[in-house]
C-alpha cells in the first residue's frame, strides 16, 4: 500500500475533493473543499488525484506522546497528579518544639503534602516490584506485603490531606 505525502490531492467518496495536510500510521488528515478538516483511515475509500511522494514520518506527535506517557507510568515512581483537599490549599504546617527557647518550623502545606504523596507513590512502586519479583518465593512476597500494609496503616493519619478518598492510605481492614 502506498502512503501519500502531505500535499497529495484526493477525491473521497463521502467528503469530496481534499488535500492531505498530515499523515500518521493509521490516518490522513485531509482538508476538504466542502467539508473542512477530516481524518480518514489510510485504507478508506478514496481516489488519488495527485500523489505527492514525500518522506513521511507516519508517527504523529500524539502517538509519540501517548507511548511516552505509557512508558513513564510503567517504569517511573511518579503517578498522576494527586490533589490536596481544598481546605489545606495555601496553608502551613507549624511544628512547635516543646522547648520554648527554640523557634517554630513552618512548612507550606503543599510542600508537606507533596512529600506524603511521594512516600505513598514509592511504597506503591516497591509493592509492585515485590509482587513481580522472580527472586522471592510466594511466602516472602506475602510477608513483605504484610509489612507494606502496616506501613499504609501507619500513614492513614495523613488521609485528611487528600481531596479524593481514592488516594487514601489503606491499612489492614477490620474484620
Amino acid at each position: 500500500m502506498q502512503i501519500l505525502g502531505i500535499g497529495s490531492r484526493i477525491q473521497h467518496s463521502e467528503f469530496g475533493k481534499g488535500v492531505v495536510t498530515n499523515v500518521t500510521a493509521k490516518e490522513y488528515w485531509v482538508t476538504f473543499i466542502e467539508n473542512g478538516l477530516e481524518t480518514i483511515a489510510v485504507n478508506d475509500d478514496f481516489e488519488v488525484i495527485d500523489a505527492v511522494q514525500d518522506e513521511v514520518d507516519t508517527i504523529s506527535f500524539s502517538e509519540v506522546e501517548q507511548s511516552l506517557i505509557g512508558i513513564l507510568k510503567r517504569w517511573s515512581d511518579a503517578s498522576q497528579v494527586t490533589p490536596i483537599a481544598d481546605k489545606w490549599k495555601g496553608g502551613n504546617l507549624v511544628l512547635q518544639p516543646g522547648d520554648t527557647n527554640l523557634s517554630d518550623k513552618e512548612i507550606p502545606m503543599n510542600t508537606f503534602f507533596h512529600k506524603i504523596v511521594m512516600v505513598r507513590d514509592r511504597i506503591r512502586v516497591m509493592e509492585q516490584k515485590i509482587n513481580s519479583s522472580k527472586n522471592l518465593d510466594d511466602q516472602e512476597k506475602i510477608d513483605l506485603q504484610q509489612y507494606i500494609t502496616r506501613i499504609y496503616g501507619s500513614l492513614t493519619t495523613f488521609n485528611v490531606l487528600f481531596k479524593s478518598k481514592n488516594d487514601h492510605f489503606v491499612g489492614e481492614r477490620s474484620k
